[in-house]
């Protein structure tokens, strides 16, 4: 039986036209790897799933999974890494691009070395910038201060204060993070078996860093490694969620905050920092409504 190197995942909620250039670009750009797609449909309308059995589902290394129910991201990829067959395994947004040899040349990072447990690429917005969320540091209490308080925007260059996204960084320098996206993490299976599936306690944001948090601690390195690129048009399916996707983005703030940083400070350090997600998450709600485009999210 011939060896199955990658499991290439993808949740998909009412992405059709972008999951099927997804994968239409995943097909014509990887060509060194065996590999199998996993897709797995959180109960889409709009016909994605006959799209997928039309185009795709005759494909030898194809799989579909139909949900009745949103399961949300993280339980939605857990069913897939079941029964995923490859040694290491790619979690990949409907709405992103792949150019030309990303994933192999990734796959070959990953691989080539044995102190790395997960590695993501370099994801680019439309307009060719960089995502800041490809590449990114736990944020301390204080730095999760610094960004809710819109510190780390205007003085981006510093280091000190800008810790958690790295702005101060090159673009094409290589770097050990505490977290690179989920729109496209690339995971060896040893890792899954020691730390277990994605925390489900995230329904669509946060659980990609919880898991490369998980990862660095059983003794792994997460890497930056800018070999190719992706294109991510960021929260398409979470704009069509509406207010859902932007109480999950906060709900998962204070999940990971209360998982990593609680009770490192003061106790009121904690309360400040509640405070501050729960107004800005009131704020972008009411944004959201005055503004359908301007939702929060990057989650397909």
């Amino acid at each position: 039986m011939v060896e199955i190197n990658l499991s290439i995942i993808i949740v998909n909620w009412n992405a059709k036209d972008l999951l099927k250039d997804c994968l239409y670009s995943v097909y014509e750009n990887t060509k060194e790897l065996n590999y199998e797609i996993i897709i797995v449909d959180n109960n889409s309308s709009d016909g994605s799933c006959e799209m997928l059995k039309e185009k795709f589902l005759h494909k030898s290394n194809f799989t579909l999974i139909e949900n009745k129910d949103n399961k949300g991201f993280a339980s939605a990829n857990n069913q897939a890494i079941k029964i995923a067959k490859g040694t290491a395994v790619l979690l990949l947004n409907a709405d992103t691009l792949i150019n030309e040899n990303v994933i192999c040349k990734t796959y070959e990072c990953l691989m080539g070395d044995k102190k790395l447990g997960v590695v993501g690429c370099k994801v680019l917005n439309l307009d060719g910038t960089l995502q800041l969320a490809c590449r990114r540091m736990a944020p301390r209490p204080k730095d999760a201060f610094f960004k809710l308080f819109g510190i780390s925007r205007l003085f981006k260059n510093n280091k000190n204060l800008t810790r958690y996204n790295l702005t101060n960084a090159p673009e094409d320098e290589f770097l050990d993070v505490d977290s690179v996206s989920g729109c496209f993490l690339m995971i060896k299976r040893e890792v899954i078996d020691k730390i277990g599936p994605l925390d489900e306690t995230f329904f669509m944001y946060g659980e990609e860093m919880d898991w490369c948090m998980r990862t660095k601690k059983q003794g792994y390195i997460v890497r930056y490694c800018p070999v190719g690129t992706i294109i991510h048009y960021k929260g398409q399916s979470s704009k069509k969620l509406g207010t859902k996707a932007t109480y999950e983005f906060y709900r998962a703030m204070i999940i990971f905050y209360n998982k990593y940083n609680k009770g490192e400070s003061i106790f009121l350090f904690d309360w400040i920092v509640y405070v501050g997600i729960v107004l800005l998450g009131i704020v972008a709600i009411i944004k959201n409504k005055l503004v359908p485009n301007g939702r929060v999210g990057t989650k397909g």
